[in-house]
């Protein structure tokens, strides 16, 4: 697909979550309506902002300790959402330059902006997969993962603030334990997920924004999001508020102002 075509079949009439990620983070890459969609988030949880840019920091510090710690060099990133720098590929690849990045989303303007996605060091490689995270079949059959991720080796499968768009009646824990199958021992999950525990009037209101804009979101508990690394060994401190998830510096936020929970789990 060019990005040309990619372009035409943007829908600019509704907002979209990866472009609404962007603006809680700074970026340029949304629209109005995206916009007033994230400010209207922001009107009932000004944590929002903070609770992207822990997302973004927790899913660096993650890549870095599978790297160093666990001889990680294949990365599976589904929901990868508009290009913020640095990615992915970079964190891991200034770890191990050899590391081999795919990324998956299914917003045809995340692919306008590939190319920010491809840009590998020498000895690694990356892709990027226009697909949706509810057919995992589908993405698993793309000839580009093959080509770049050897099922062989361990991949560790990253899923940042993504399961959370993804409500009971679609099979979230179906759909995770479908892409790990076919992962080898000694992968990894790394996931990020919002959560109601420290506020659960305020997500409620969260929730509705989403839900009425057109994109279904189910904020789970840290029970529920405990589910998703069944059968896996989560790396200490094991299931924690995002902040909290080995920091590199001593955190300062409020768990109420992140309200994420995120841990980082081994297939045996």
């Amino acid at each position: 697909m060019t990005n040309s075509h990619a372009a035409r079949d943007i829908d600019t009439s509704r907002p979209h979550s990866a472009r609404m990620y962007d603006y809680y983070l700074g970026g340029k890459d949304h629209f109005e309506v995206d916009k007033q969609a994230a400010e209207n988030v922001a009107s009932a949880y000004p944590g929002i902002f903070t609770c992207a840019r822990e997302n973004r920091a927790f899913m660096h510090r993650a890549t870095r300790v599978l790297a160093r710690e666990h001889g990680i060099r294949q990365w599976l990133d589904i929901g990868t959402g508009i290009p913020t720098e640095p990615n992915l590929h970079q964190v891991a690849q200034s770890v191990v330059p050899d590391a081999r990045v795919a990324y998956a989303d299914n917003d045809p303007l995340v692919l306008k902006y590939a190319e920010r996605l491809m840009r590998s060091t020498a000895e690694g490689r990356t892709t990027y997969i226009e697909a949706d995270v509810n057919d995992p079949q589908s993405l698993l059959d793309a000839p580009e993962l093959a080509d770049v991720l050897d099922f062989g080796r361990p991949i560790a499968l990253s899923l940042n603030a993504l399961m959370h768009f993804v409500p009971d009646a679609q099979d979230p824990y179906g759909i995770v334990g479908r892409l790990l199958d076919v992962l080898p021992s000694g992968s990894a999950l790394a996931l990020s997920h919002c959560t109601p525990d420290f506020d659960p009037e305020t997500w409620q209101k969260v929730t509705d924004i989403y839900n009425n804009a057109g994109t279904p979101v189910q904020f789970r508990s840290r029970e529920a999001v405990a589910r998703f690394f069944d059968g896996l060994d989560l790396l200490d401190p094991g299931i924690t508020v995002g902040h909290r998830w080995r920091p590199d510096t001593e955190p300062t936020s409020t768990d109420a102002e992140v309200s994420l929970w995120t841990g980082v789990g081994i297939k045996r």
